[in-house]
């Protein structure tokens, strides 16, 4: 074993007598774990808790001392960082990491990699070229030490393989000591829509410049903040990324300090030793109009796969099968044979531009429904024949043969079941109700649509709800955001009702911070604005105003995961959709709810009677739908509709109770006639 005794002492600047050198090489090691200096490692490692048994021999001593004798004094000492720090074998094996260091050998390593990929990846040949450039790049380039080792943007059809060759090139790499291990650290940037998450945003990214991992990848840079994207694009382009506080690492938490004397902080980020990796579908247009031109010119390859050609799918499908057939043999104990049939359904899976994704969802459908089949059972043979009759998969035994589809399992639909029902329960409202139904048929075309790998469309959802008090605008807006939860839509569901109030500020500078909050706690949900035209009063409403612009903005900063709903009367809606140029381009859809009429506020009626334990004499229920039918016809704004309907029949409850107290053997759960005090509401009108 070669040490260098001087340089390290001098290094640490303490006489080389104080140490052995076994305590420097383990100090050295417990460095790259913890951090700190190499003097701290040593002095933590003898104070701990008085069981680390240094080595007490002089340097003189050591250098005496066998090879032998070294690895088990060194063998010693590792057990005891381990007791004492917590430190396992294969942490300290991690941290001494045989990656090739020499540019030359590291090309040399990379021969042979494009033949061995494309035995894994099928029918992608340029593309697979034009990722090993790109990851050989580092190695024949100059680069400032700040920068990244090269920033590459993999694009191309969905299902095309982008990741799975990713993960291929990274693991052949890891294995060839190109790498120092093969692990990606992937940052999914649709988790921040807005600037509110730009803490969390510099948290993960810190974990992630941190990290082991060589490549870092960034998905759905179309779905972040341009503020996160903005420090994106200073790490590709200028390989730092300059912070607007300092930070300090609290408990692992990158922690914002204020005091000028804090020591150590952090200031920026660094993309130094790291590939930066961007996936999306889309190209370079629509990339560098969302990360900008000097972003783009800053890439270092740009790599595109193609659509999968019919050999490609082919291959694909044969390692499928066998990857089928193994699974059975291992987890299930059946025996498999294909019949060239079957080959031929699972290959067709891929018609319909579905492409890949086709092939994987019907193997994998597949092997669910074999494993449902071994558990509903009782045929004990162990061999089984996969065909197909007239485009249905069957299942062969010995003994028996069934179809595949009667042991796939549907998926659950009882939120949904339940939601049409509380929908159903609605009195009227039948033009609504056919529009939200009309939804889920929307949504689940658009959903067929991508799984074929065609266009799909993307509906506008903000809603205007317009129409007199009580007509149900609230009730409806609450099942629109259970509804869209259930068909997989919204990905919360919630309904966050609020009005002016809890939008509009009360001096500079609060309200645009109130409306973020506001719309952050309804994101995945449905945020609903009644009397929303109180928002604007005017033009010299300028907290008002700010209100409106920073909703606008909201609505385009998360229009894939929150929907707004409008509500309030027809003609002063109309008077608030001009206050704002871009408010009426993004409510489209506006919906009247019109005032009940007298048999649907009758049949109102009885269901909040019920709901409440009563039930409504028959004698009552003529005399109540001509009270109902004459308010609805001379004041139907103000008398509130269905608010109408819970103020009569909790009237009629009142008066019930005082009723009973003179009729003690009368039905306590029957509003009759009398209860509801008709003459009274005659001689008054």
């Amino acid at each position: 074993m070669n040490y260098n005794i001087d340089e390290a002492m001098s290094a640490m600047g303490t006489k080389r007598s104080n140490y052995s050198l076994e305590e420097i090489e383990a100090a050295k090691k417990r460095q790259k774990k913890h951090g700190g200096t190499i003097i701290d490692n040593l002095e933590a490692m003898r104070g701990a808790q008085g069981r680390s048994k240094p080595v007490a021999r002089s340097i003189d001593e050591t250098l005496k001392m066998t090879s032998d004798d070294i690895t088990k004094t060194l063998k010693d000492l590792t057990a005891n960082i381990e007791q004492d720090f917590k430190i396992s074998d294969s942490t300290l094996a991690e941290t001494s990491s045989d990656v090739i260091t020499d540019n030359a050998k590291a090309l040399e390593s990379f021969g042979g990699m494009q033949e061995t990929l494309k035995e894994k990846i099928y029918g992608q040949d340029e593309f697979i070229k034009k990722l090993v450039i790109a990851f050989k790049r580092p190695f024949v380039s100059e680069r400032d030490s700040n920068d990244a080792l090269n920033s590459i943007f993999i694009t191309g059809p969905q299902c095309s393989g982008k990741h799975y060759a990713l993960e291929c090139i990274t693991n052949e790499m890891g294995n060839r000591h190109i790498l120092a291990n093969s692990q990606v650290y992937t940052m999914d940037l649709s988790l921040y829509p807005t600037a509110a998450e730009d803490k969390l945003f510099l948290q993960d990214l810190y974990s992630a410049l941190q990290s082991k991992s060589s490549v870092l990848v960034f998905e759905n840079y179309e779905n972040c903040h341009v503020s996160m994207l903005t420090r994106l694009s200073d790490l590709v382009t200028s390989g730092e990324c300059r912070l607007s506080e300092r930070y300090i690492m609290q408990k692992g938490q990158l922690v914002s300090v204020s005091n000028a004397l804090a020591g150590e902080t952090v200031g920026s980020f660094e993309a130094r030793g790291k590939y930066f990796v961007f996936i999306g579908r889309n190209g370079l247009e629509k990339l560098a109009g969302v990360m900008g031109a000097p972003f783009v010119n800053a890439l270092g390859d740009v790599c595109e796969t193609k659509p999968l050609d019919e050999e490609a799918l082919k291959k694909i499908s044969e390692e499928q099968e066998s990857v089928l057939i193994d699974k059975c043999k291992k987890q299930l104990a059946f025996d498999i044979t294909v019949d060239e049939s079957f080959r031929e359904y699972m290959l067709s899976q891929s018609s319909k531009n579905r492409g890949l994704k086709g092939i994987l969802d019907a193997y994998a459908d597949t092997i669910k429904a074999l494993a449902q089949f071994k558990l509903e059972s009782d045929d004990a043979s162990s061999a089984l024949n996969l065909t197909c009759e007239e485009g249905e998969p069957q299942f062969v035994t010995e003994n028996n043969k069934q179809p595949m589809s009667s042991f796939i399992q549907l998926g659950y639909s009882g939120e949904v079941d339940s939601v049409e029902h509380e929908l159903d329960n609605i009195v009227g409202l039948d033009m609504v109700k056919d529009y939200i139904r009309s939804l889920k048929e929307y949504y689940a075309m658009q959903k067929r649509r991508r799984e074929e790998g065609l266009k799909a469309g993307e509906l506008n959802k903000h809603m205007i709800f317009t129409g007199n008090p009580g007509t149900g605008k609230t009730t409806i807006a609450r099942i629109v955001s259970k509804y869209l939860k259930a068909i997989g839509v919204l990905s919360g569901g919630q309904l966050v009702e609020v009005s002016r109030g809890d939008l509009v500020g009360r001096y500079a500078g609060h309200t645009a911070p109130l409306v973020n909050q506001v719309v952050k706690s309804a994101l995945g949900g449905v945020l609903f604005i009644d009397e929303a035209y109180s928002l604007y009063r005017g033009e010299d409403d300028s907290f008002g105003l700010e209100a409106i612009d920073t909703l606008v903005k909201c609505i385009e900063d998360n229009r894939d995961n929150l929907i707004v709903i409008l509500a309030g009367y027809s003609k002063e809606m109309e008077d608030f959709l001009e206050s704002n140029s871009g408010l009426k381009s993004r409510f489209p859809n506006i919906i009247d709810f019109p005032d009940y009429t007298g048999e649907e506020l009758v049949a109102i009626a009885k269901i909040t009677a019920k709901s409440k334990g009563y039930m409504i004499d028959d004698d009552a229920l003529e005399p109540l739908l001509d009270f109902f039918n004459l308010v609805q016809a001379t004041n139907a704004r103000e008398a509130g509709n269905g608010r109408l309907v819970r103020n009569k029949v909790e009237e009629a409850i009142l008066n019930q109770s005082k009723r009973l107290v003179a009729e003690k053997d009368a039905d306590m759960s029957l509003l009759t006639k009398l209860d509801f005090e008709f003459e009274n509401v005659e001689e008054g009108n």
